[in-house]
């Protein structure tokens, strides 16, 4: 009984084994018969090729049916005739552990797709969640002043326009929110084009710089590039793009560092193609379980801070798109209590 309970028994064996059983037992009905031994012979053989023939043509039929269902099920293929009759007479058939191996990666392939479906569908919903919290803020801020001045506060004199400005302040944040989502849904699909052209570098932090010198004298924040790297780099980039890149991390800088803090900017030759740019702070830093989502959408490690700060809570993703767009990486390394550095490559180009 072992053929039959082996997990390898093939449709040959199976059918040998079969077609033996029941000619032996044939053999031994002949034989009650006292029937001359060639007789006895004759039945067992023509038992034996009759039934492994049957056994053998049927097993194959039915286990190829089996096999066929299940292609049918894990490939989203279709066959032609050509191809079937090709599959079926010329190419060696495939034997049940083969199909097993097929079918076993193909669940593991649909599991890993249902996976990440799963985690698609999960940042689906937190970015829908995030988006409603995100316009809920201004949209609520608003609402709240239009309302009042609508009840009477239109006509007082000493709190009009400053509500009429308030109320503005939201609607700029509202307008900068559609915009920087428009400018990750193009940069996502391409359709913004990277112009690249050759640069200084170090030029381009000192006007991102000067740009921001009002932000960091309200905070007391010097912004200064790292000794040794002051030395002229020039990369092969879309100047306009790597600059927002560089006012987005200077400006996150500026929110979350600390008052009296210093914002530095290193520049550094990797090899003979690449220039690593970080833009450094020495804030309170960014936990750790943070750091792996630091660059999604809406993403912000401190809520309650974020909050009172301000932003649109996009500057980090467009970011990443920006120097993505690029060919490029970006990545943060960071330490409470220590401050954080955000560092990306760019192509180097010709002096």
């Amino acid at each position: 009984m072992s053929v039959i309970q082996s997990k390898n028994t093939s449709p040959a064996r199976l059918s040998i084994f079969t077609a033996s059983v029941l000619a032996a037992i044939s053999l031994v009905f002949v034989l009650f018969l006292r029937q001359p031994w060639y007789i006895d012979v004759a039945a067992f053989a023509v038992t034996f090729i009759s039934a492994y023939f049957i056994f053998f043509y049927t097993l194959q039929h039915f286990i190829y049916r089996k096999i066929k269902l299940i292609y049918k099920f894990i490939y989203q293929t279709k066959a032609t005739k050509r191809e079937e009759f090709f599959y079926q007479n010329i190419l060696p058939q495939k034997s049940i552990d083969e199909v097993s191996q097929e079918v076993r990666r193909w669940a593991l392939e649909q599991r890993g797709e249902i996976e990440l479906l799963q985690k698609n569908e999960q940042f689906r919903k937190e970015f829908l969640m995030n988006l409603a919290h995100e316009l809920r803020t201004p949209i609520f801020t608003v609402q709240g002043y239009v309302h009042t001045l609508l009840n009477g506060a239109i006509d007082d004199a000493s709190v009009n326009r400053k509500f009429l400005s308030n109320a503005t302040k939201g609607i700029q944040r509202l307008v900068q929110l559609a915009d920087d989502l428009d400018q990750i849904s193009k940069l996502e699909s391409g359709k913004i084009p990277i112009i690249q052209e050759s640069f200084v570098v170090q030029e381009l932090i000192r006007d991102v710089y000067e740009e921001l010198m009002l932000k960091a004298r309200e905070r007391n924040i010097t912004l200064q590039i790292k000794k040794g790297t002051e030395s002229p780099i020039t990369v092969y980039a879309d100047k306009q793009k790597i600059k927002q890149v560089m006012v987005n991390l200077v400006e996150n800088a500026l929110k979350y560092g600390n008052d009296g803090g210093t914002v530095t900017a290193g520049f550094y030759q990797m090899d003979e193609g690449h220039v690593y740019v970080e833009v450094s702070d020495d804030g309170p830093g960014i936990a750790e379980q943070h750091l792996p989502r630091i660059f999604e959408r809406f993403y912000r490690a401190d809520r309650s801070r974020s909050r009172e700060i301000g932003g649109t809570g996009l500057g980090l993703a467009i970011v990443k798109h920006i120097v993505e767009a690029h060919g490029q990486t970006v990545n943060v390394r960071s330490k409470l209590g220590v401050g954080s550095s955000f560092g990306f490559t760019l192509d180097k180009g010709k002096s």
